[in-house]
C-alpha cells in the first residue's frame, strides 16, 4: 500500500489537457474545459490532488514519454497534477469504440435497432477482455496514486469496472462513481448478455457511492441491480443524485467577449432583420435527434406559411466520433435534409436553415445570445448543458423547446414547453408555440429556467459529490 499520494483523485477517459507534435517535434498542450475541470479547481491548491486519464492520440503518447514519472508537466495543466496513461493503441481502440461508444452507450442511450443488432458475438468478448484491460489500467494508476483513505471519484461509463477492481487493489479508499449518461431500464439493459451485465453492475456497486445525474438514471440502475443480482443486494452502495448545472458565471463573461460580439454581428446579418430565430447546438451524436428537429422545422413550415421568411433554423451540428460509420452517415444525413428545406422554400433573401459542421465555441455563446426560440430534442441524454446554457446567456429571453427525455427536464420542464422526441408534428407546433410567445412572458420564462439551470454550477456539484464521499 502506498504511503504517501494525493488525497483526492478525479478518473476519467478525457484528461484537461491534450497534445499535439509539430512539425519540428516540439510539443504543444491545450486545455480543456467543462464541469471537471471547474470543479476540482473549488478544491483549492492546498489539496494534493491527481487526475488520472488516457492518451488519447499520438501526441499525448509522446507527452507520457517525456514525462517525469508519468506526471505532466504542472504549466501544460494548470497547476493541476495529472498522470496519463499510455494504453495499448489496440486495446484503448476496442475499449473506448469497441465497447463503451458502440456497446454500453449504445445501451444506456437505447439506440439499438433490435431487428439487427446487437450481435454479442465472439469478437464483442474480445473487444471486452480490452475492456477489462483498460479499467485495469486506470485502476492500477490510482492505487499507485492515492494516500490512505483518499476520495477517488471515477468518471462515467468508460470506467464501469475500476471501482471494483480499485477496491480489491485498496480497500482503504472512499470510492465514487458518477454517471454522466442516462441509465437503461432493466428490460433493455438486459440486452446485454447475462454475466456481462452483472460484471458491469458489480463494477459499479464497488464504490462506496454511485451517483447519477437524475432520479430516473438513478432509480434505473437500482431497478437493474434488482433485475439482474437479485433484490436486496447487501452491496453497501449508496446511491446519489447531482444534477450539473451550468458555469454562469463563466459563461456570461465569455458570451460578451469581442469574438463573440463579431460572430453576433455576422449572424444577425446572416438571419436578416426582423426575423426570429431557432437555434440549435448540438453534437451529431446519434442521441441528439438533430434530423428528427430538422423534419419538425420543415413540418413548421409547411403547416404555419406564415413563418415562411420570418424565421431562420439556425443549427449548429459539430461533428462527433467520426471514427465511427454510423456517425460519418448521420452527419450526411443531417446535411441532406437541410439542404433539401433550403431548396424547397428557400428564396432569393432567405435561406431557411442556415447549418454549421465547424466547432466554434464564440459562435455557439453568439447564437445562444441572440436566439428566440431554442430547440433542444434529444432522444435520450443524461442531462443535456446546451438546455441550460441558452437560457443563461440569452440577451433578450429565449423560449425553450425541450425533450421531456432529456435529463434536465427534471429541473426544467415548469418553464420549458415540453416535447415527445419522436413527434416530429407535435415538435412542430411547439416551435409555432415558442415562436408566438409575447416578449414579457418569454422573458420571464427565461429568468426562471435560468434560475433553475444555475442552481448547482460544477463547482458545487463536484465539491457536494466530494464531500458526501468522505461524510
Amino acid at each position: 500500500m502506498a504511503t504517501q499520494g494525493a488525497e483526492v483523485l478525479v478518473a476519467s477517459n478525457r484528461g484537461p489537457v491534450s497534445y499535439t507534435v509539430g512539425s519540428d517535434g516540439e510539443l504543444s498542450s491545450r486545455r480543456g474545459g467543462g464541469g471537471l475541470v471547474s470543479g476540482l479547481s473549488a478544491i483549492g491548491p492546498d489539496t494534493d490532488a491527481v487526475w488520472v486519464c488516457a492518451a488519447l492520440g499520438d501526441g499525448d503518447r509522446e507527452a507520457v514519454r517525456r514525462a517525469d514519472g508519468g506526471l505532466l508537466p504542472a504549466e501544460d495543466t494548470g497547476g493541476q497534477r495529472v498522470r496519463m496513461l499510455d494504453i495499448d493503441a489496440e486495446v484503448y481502440a476496442d475499449a473506448y469504440n469497441g465497447i463503451a461508444n458502440s456497446a454500453l452507450w449504445f445501451v444506456h442511450h437505447m439506440m439499438y435497432q433490435t431487428p439487427l443488432e446487437p450481435v454479442f458475438d465472439a469478437e464483442f468478448r474480445r473487444q471486452w477482455d480490452a475492456y477489462r484491460a483498460y479499467n485495469q489500467a486506470f485502476a492500477q494508476a490510482l492505487a499507485e496514486e492515492a494516500a490512505p483513505g483518499a476520495a477517488v471519484l471515477i468518471q462515467d461509463y468508460h470506467l464501469a469496472l475500476a471501482p471494483r477492481m480499485l477496491r480489491k487493489l485498496r480497500p482503504d479508499l472512499r470510492i465514487g462513481h458518477f454517471s454522466h449518461t442516462p441509465w437503461a431500464p432493466p428490460d433493455y439493459f438486459r440486452l446485454l448478455p447475462d454475466d456481462i451485465a452483472a460484471e458491469l453492475l458489480t463494477g459499479i456497486l464497488g464504490a462506496d457511492r454511485a451517483a447519477f445525474l437524475t432520479r430516473r438514471w438513478a432509480d434505473a440502475f437500482t431497478d437493474c441491480c434488482h433485475a439482474v443480482l437479485g433484490p436486496g443486494i447487501p452491496s453497501g452502495t449508496e446511491i446519489g443524485v447531482h444534477g450539473l448545472g451550468a458555469d454562469a458565471e463563466f459563461l456570461r463573461e465569455r458570451a460578451h467577449r469581442a469574438d463573440v460580439d463579431e460572430r453576433m454581428a455576422v449572424l444577425r446579418e446572416q438571419i436578416g432583420e426582423g426575423r426570429r430565430s431557432i437555434v440549435r447546438v448540438d453534437r451529431t451524436e446519434l442521441s441528439k435527434n438533430i434530423v428528427r428537429g430538422l423534419l419538425a422545422y420543415r413540418r413548421l413550415l409547411e403547416d404555419h406559411p406564415e413563418w415562411r421568411a420570418r424565421v431562420v433554423h439556425v443549427a449548429f451540428a459539430y461533428p462527433s466520433r467520426q471514427d465511427l460509420a454510423l456517425y460519418r452517415s448521420y452527419m450526411d444525413e443531417v446535411r441532406r435534409v437541410a439542404e433539401e428545406i433550403n431548396s424547397e422554400y428557400g428564396t432569393e433573401g432567405w435561406t431557411p436553415v442556415l447549418l454549421h459542421l465547424d466547432d466554434d465555441f464564440a459562435r455557439s455563446l453568439a447564437a445562444y445570445r441572440l436566439a428566440d426560440v431554442a430547440l433542444v430534442n434529444p432522444i435520450r441524454d443524461g442531462m443535456n448543458l446546451v438546455a441550460k446554457e441558452v437560457p443563461v446567456v440569452s440577451d433578450e429571453g429565449v423560449a425553450l423547446v425541450l425533450s421531456r427525455e432529456a435529463g434536465a427536464y427534471e429541473e426544467l420542464s415548469e418553464h420549458a414547453i415540453t416535447v415527445n422526441p419522436y413527434d416530429v408534428v407535435g415538435t412542430a407546433e411547439a416551435l409555432h408555440e415558442a415562436l408566438t410567445l409575447p416578449d414579457p412572458a418569454r422573458a420571464e420564462r427565461s429568468k426562471h429556467l435560468s434560475d433553475a439551470a444555475t442552481a448547482l454550477p460544477p463547482t458545487k456539484w463536484f465539491l457536494d459529490q466530494l464531500n458526501a464521499l468522505r461524510g
